[in-house]
């Protein structure tokens, strides 16, 4: 090594110690600040009281414990998620703005003519928190025992049977249209504003069979009020292990939950992503979270997001087919 080579390589060593003192090198050379710095804000979708709320506020708390900083829960609902999901979207990406996702969000894509955002481009899935199973339901007087008798009647008498579900493009209605199609029969389909409508209209026999959410009808489902005919997912419910599912029922390609994930703007570093997705997995495994969401009919299930993200690109696909063949018009 010549004499000149070691004073050019010592003076560069100089050169870079002291831009580094300076703050002169580029960011990305610098270490990246702590993560959190500040309290995390969780928008939520969704209404306070309801199950997608209690489950966003039971899931801060024990990420808060981890990440040793508060996670807030702010709620902003609108139709089909699209307020919450904006603001999310169009937040600085360093971890602190996180998002209550949903099959909604998945959903919204073949719903509405354009979104102010870009779901899949602009939002980063992080993790899921768990499924919620729905339930085919009937009256307790309902002369259905079982799901094969309800879709023998349907399949002799079409057009006949009605059924309730929440507002057209909701979960619950695409599930009834998917279920249309797949057992090969026609109801008609009666939406209402709300799960507690649905219910009131079940019990009254105002109609003769209801697809919702597992945790809205477990009381009544426990009261005897009226009657689980089957669950939609691939397994059956913990909360009601003595109902089949559709599936065992004879419906072989029938597979519906609902579900709720965490995502974070597009562009979060990948070390506040990790963070975040290992604070999320630890509330899932938390005893008490688990025993509060699991009385809900939530099937608690952490995910990487590679997961998050093919479950959000399936349900996008899926319910894209069947608002396009049930004719629903985008928004």
């Amino acid at each position: 090594m010549t004499a000149l080579f070691k004073r050019r390589r010592a003076a560069l060593a100089t050169a870079l110690l002291a831009a580094t003192a300076a703050g002169w090198l580029p960011v990305a050379a610098q270490a990246q600040p702590a993560f959190p710095s500040r309290p995390i804000t969780l928008i939520v979708p969704f209404a306070p009281g309801g199950i997608a709320d209690v489950t966003a506020r039971a899931v801060a708390e024990a990420m808060g414990q981890t990440l040793k900083q508060t996670v807030v829960v702010d709620n902003r609902p609108s139709a089909g998620s699209i307020v919450a999901s904006q603001a999310v979207a169009s937040a600085k990406p360093d971890g602190h703005t996180l998002l209550l996702m949903s099959n909604g969000n998945a959903v919204s894509v073949g719903l509405f003519k354009k979104l102010p955002y870009d779901t899949v481009k602009d939002l980063q899935p992080i993790s899921t928190l768990g499924f919620f199973d729905l339930g085919i339901v009937v009256p307790a007087s309902s002369p259905f025992k079982t799901l094969p008798d309800l879709l023998r009647h349907a399949k002799a008498n079409p057009g006949a049977l009605k059924t309730g579900t929440i507002a057209v493009g909701s979960t619950q209605h695409l599930a009834a249209k998917l279920f249309e199609t797949v057992a090969g029969v026609e109801l008609l389909t009666v939406p209402y504003k709300a799960s507690p409508a649905v219910l009131m209209a079940l019990r009254s026999g105002e109609i003769d069979v209801a697809l919702e959410i597992v945790g809205p009808m477990m009381a009544q489902l426990k009261a005897g009020e009226i009657r689980a005919l089957a669950t939609t997912a691939g397994q059956r419910n913990a909360a009601l292990p003595d109902v089949p599912t559709v599936q065992q029922a004879g419906l072989k390609d029938y597979d519906v939950s609902s579900w709720n994930a965490i995502a974070a703007p597009a562009g979060t570093p990948q070390p506040v992503i990790d963070a975040l997705q290992r604070a999320i997995a630890s509330a899932v495994a938390d005893a008490g979270v688990r025993t509060r969401l699991e009385a809900l009919g939530m099937r608690l299930q952490a995910s990487t997001p590679a997961q998050a993200r093919e479950l959000l690109a399936r349900d996008i696909q899926r319910w894209g087919a069947v608002i396009k063949a049930a004719g629903i018009q985008p928004e």
